[in-house]
């Protein structure tokens, strides 16, 4: 578990001070991967330096499995930070050593056996299925290969937390992919607390449980993923789901935005629509995805002469939420919905 409670980070004194981090606090859970977004100078690396106590915070403090890292001197910082894996978007791999002897290092350091350190480094290969790469070099691995190198460095002094800074960034879509299942059978798995630091949205999809967005040093908004991606009035939320061209609507049709709003949605809503209605509905655009068990996103739909109220309700009751908007562009330009009503 990892508790973050008002933590503050500024750097410099006087007129010179710039404060990165201010007033952040979130909690992550065993068994929950936690991502934490937000453009480039948001302090996202800062927030992974100050979890992993590798700069100290100005204030607040950093809880990890009930121990306030924050309070502890070097050598008992060094003890707890074992507890804590890192990867970063680099893969920090050695280039003369082995993939087997890339990830032996953090053992080496604490004097394990060469024997206990080969079956452990055996153990975690296997797990992120790179047992077959051992005498590799990381000159001879893929992108994805070498990050998963370094997942399994991070995991061999059996950590508690993974902290995972931009570790996705620059990865082509497949060995992204690949990371991210990792990352998601490892917190399965192991139970794992993890905090994963990204600006990639798509990525949050594929492999949050909860979310938050940093912008200018404070949290903005944050929520499990599910729901924010459900809230029509979540501006994360939206910004979470892909954005997708919609086609033009014929004349007279109003636009539509319907959005899943619960896990009850009807599933043949949109053959019954129609019908229930009483009018002809044009399909324009859609953007759906499954989240476990969970369906989300948004459909956009072409309606003529229907009255705004009966199309909320009808679609109310499939377990929907609906609003009426005005496209900015046309065909594949418009990508932006104005809300109208």
């Amino acid at each position: 578990m990892i508790r973050i409670e008002n933590l503050g980070k500024t750097f410099g004194t006087g007129v010179a001070a710039t404060t990165v981090l201010e007033g952040l606090s979130l909690e992550v859970a065993g068994g929950e991967i936690f991502a934490v977004v937000g453009p480039s100078g948001a302090g996202k690396s800062t927030l992974a330096q100050c979890v992993a106590l590798l700069e100290r915070p100005t204030s607040g403090r950093v809880v990890v499995n009930g121990e306030q890292l924050s309070d502890l001197r070097e050598r008992e910082l060094r003890v707890a930070r074992r507890r804590i894996g890192t990867i970063f978007q680099s893969d920090g791999l050695f280039s003369r050593r082995t993939v087997a002897q890339n990830v032996a290092l953090p053992l080496e350091y604490l004097g394990v056996t060469r024997q206990d350190a080969a079956r452990r480094v055996a153990e975690l290969l296997d797990r992120v299925h790179l047992a077959d790469k051992a005498r590799r070099y990381p000159h001879e691995l893929s992108g994805g290969q070498r990050q998963r190198v370094g997942i399994a460095r991070a995991l061999a002094l059996r950590p508690s937390v993974l902290l995972s800074d931009e570790a996705t960034s620059g990865l082509d879509p497949q060995s992204t992919a690949s990371v991210v299942a990792l990352l998601r059978e490892l917190r399965d798995d192991l139970d794992l607390a993890i905090l994963f630091i990204t600006h990639e949205m798509d990525t949050v999809m594929a492999v949050a449980d909860s979310v938050a967005r940093l912008d200018h040093g404070h949290i903005v908004e944050s929520g499990r993923l599910v729901d924010l991606v459900r809230d029509p009035a979540s501006s994360l939320g939206r910004a979470l789901q892909p954005a997708r061209p919609i086609a033009t609507p014929d004349d007279g049709e109003d636009t539509w935005v319907v959005t899943y709003g619960g896990a009850g949605v009807t599933r043949d809503w949109m053959t019954r629509l129609p019908r229930d209605l009483d009018a002809h509905v044009s399909l324009l655009g859609a953007s759906i995805e499954s989240l476990g068990t969970d369906q989300v996103g948004h459909v956009t739909l072409g309606i003529r002469g229907v009255e705004p109220g009966r199309v909320r309700s009808v679609l109310a009751e499939y377990g929907l939420h609906a609003r009426i908007v005005a496209a900015i562009g046309t065909g594949a330009a418009a990508r932006t919905l104005e809300v109208v009503a």
